[in-house]
């Protein structure tokens, strides 16, 4: 059965951080593929810098074409709004019953688990692989050697999409941080100035 893990998040924009922890889980854990989950904008709430759902996932598409094993989703701009990671889940696993998903999260996402939406039924029907992140606050009790999350030893990636977003409005160069054709993308688009 093909091991799927699931990388959602919005890529607003998606930079090597994203690359480098998809990578490391393809490559060294027990994965055949990641697929990076791009959410949607949710249209109940107002964010002025998140890029449309078609650009943000065309850069994650750019980003992740040399990599044979990563690729893009929009599995979610096809599902009812708001996006609940459970129905994902479901829909998918309805959708390619021959293949066995997994979640990818960092572990600040592991500190608010418990207030997901069936939290419950994701953990006992999915592992959930976590990837480390400085963050304040504790992983609380019940997710401590819980026997579906597993802890992967992936390298810690400080950089987030909002200080790229502020670095380009500023006039800073920050080509390191990503894909050259995300960043030929943005730059021919104007995007974030």
């Amino acid at each position: 059965m093909r091991k799927v893990g699931l990388y959602f998040g919005t890529f607003n924009p998606i930079h090597v951080g994203h690359l480098t922890i998809a990578n490391h889980m393809v490559e060294f854990t027990d994965m055949d593929e990641v697929w990076m989950v791009v959410t949607p904008h949710n249209p109940f709430k107002k964010k002025q810098s998140l890029l449309n759902n078609y650009d943000r996932f065309e850069m994650v598409r750019l980003a992740t074409e040399d990599y044979h094993k990563i690729g893009p989703s929009d599995i979610e701009f096809k599902l009812e709004q708001p996006n609940y990671t459970i129905d994902t889940l479901v829909h998918l696993q309805e959708r390619f019953p021959q293949t066995d998903f997994s979640l990818i999260m960092g572990m600040d996402n592991l500190k608010s688990l418990h207030k997901w939406k069936n939290y419950e039924a994701i953990l006992e029907d999915y592992q959930v692989y976590v990837y480390p992140r400085i963050s304040v606050g504790q992983v609380p009790d019940q997710f401590k050697n819980h026997p579906k999350i597993l802890k992967v030893d992936a390298p810690v990636m400080e950089i987030s999409s909002t200080f790229i977003r502020k670095s380009i409005q500023s006039k800073k160069g920050i080509r390191p941080l990503l894909h050259s054709k995300v960043w030929e993308y943005i730059d021919k688009m104007n995007f974030y100035n």
